[in-house]
């Protein structure tokens, strides 16, 4: 599974500079509104020093990260619930992503014209929340109003329909009120039913502060990004500070000269790491491994997800014909050295059915069909 990531922002934010800068793109970075029309695509590795370990132990012939796709998104433009802009075609491109990183822009640059003329990343956040609320709005009032006048149907007194008109009733009051609607996320009929409504403000989602050289590294302490914080942490939102012309570079660097790099700014993590742990965290995923000499490959699921439903990643008649998990976790796999090394130190554990996957597990699955 690999997770999707979506850029969402005004025009001229350096949406698809940062695209490019993050994914090693060819996306469209013109100066003007509008440059990128259909969504450009990338797909990158995630960085999990674990996967080269494992390969190297194992003397895999392949190795094979998760990884991430990002989609750079057209601009949004004030009015955009309304149609104006791309309208409805840039609104549902964002329906079909698993994050949404809603990219401000935190540089100054006299070369790129700023649609709204004056830099103001909180100001530029709360309007593109608005668009994005709005259209929600609009789309649960018409889902409320066909509901009344079905009100004595057969659908109506199911129990999935009851709920989602409850919950449909609940969110555009918090939308009429200008904020994020809220539900019970651990309640499984309740998750079910909001994934069938597709609203764009309940996509888990993050901010992407492009920033200059300056901005980054001074980033939080002075108060241009300090009211951006603050506001993102309003809507229950983390800031992950981005520096496309320092992605740039780092694309270029070996692993050990990226890491020089990164030491001399004084961050531990590269921007493109931060945007994938960011929305791994938000996601909760969490990566398990097999491991051999033909391949090492590193796999995502859902915290909480079993054993079959992992299998399933693999392959989907691992899933249906399951019937056991041999596991030996990352650490003692590193520790002994070997897949049978560990086995005979009493490592290796025999999960079924209802075994609940852990970070780090290394799998070895047993199957019929």
């Amino acid at each position: 599974m690999s997770l999707s990531c979506g850029f969402v922002g005004l025009p001229n934010v350096g949406k698809s500079t940062l695209f490019n800068a993050l994914s090693n793109g060819k996306a469209a970075a013109e100066n003007f509104p509008f440059c990128t029309i259909e969504p450009n695509t990338g797909i990158v590795p995630v960085p999990d020093p674990r996967i080269q370990k494992l390969a190297e132990q194992e003397k895999s012939a392949k190795v094979i990260p998760a990884t991430m796709q990002f989609i750079d998104i057209a601009g949004l433009v004030e009015g955009a619930s309304k149609g104006e802009g791309l309208g409805n075609q840039f609104l549902s491109h964002i329906r079909g992503v698993d994050a949404v990183a809603h990219v401000v822009r935190c540089f100054r640059d006299p070369e790129v014209v700023h649609v709204k003329e004056t830099l103001d990343p909180v100001r530029d956040l709360e309007l593109i929340l608005t668009e994005l609320m709005l259209a929600d709005l609009e789309m649960l009032q018409q889902k409320l109003a066909r509901a009344k006048k079905s009100a004595r149907s057969a659908a109506a007194q199911d129990p999935a329909a009851k709920l989602e008109l409850a919950l449909a009733e609940s969110f555009a009051q918090s939308l009429e009120e200008g904020r994020i609607p809220q539900y019970d996320r651990e309640d499984a009929e309740q998750a079910k039913v909001v994934r069938g409504m597709q609203l764009l403000t309940l996509i888990p989602a993050f901010v992407c502060a492009n920033t200059d050289e300056e901005f980054y590294r001074n980033f939080g302490k002075e108060p241009i990004t300090q009211r951006l914080v603050e506001k993102a942490r309003e809507y229950g939102m983390e800031v992950v500070p981005v520096c496309a012309k320092f992605e740039t570079e780092l694309q270029g660097l070996s692993p050990e000269e990226a890491q020089i790099f990164m030491d001399d700014l004084g961050i531990q993590e590269s921007g493109l790491q931060r945007v994938i742990h960011t929305g791994y965290r938000m996601l909760k995923y969490l990566t398990f491994f097999t491991t051999g000499p033909d391949e090492t490959r590193a796999w995502t699921v859902t915290a909480g997800s079993t054993a079959p439903v992992a299998a399933g990643k693999i392959h989907t008649d691992m899933q249906r014909g399951f019937i056991r998990m041999e596991v030996i976790s990352y650490e003692d796999l590193m520790t002994y050295g070997s897949w049978n090394a560990a086995k005979e130190a009493g490592k290796l554990r025999i999960e079924g059915k209802d075994y609940v996957m852990q970070d780090g597990d290394c799998c070895f699955v047993r199957f019929s069909v």
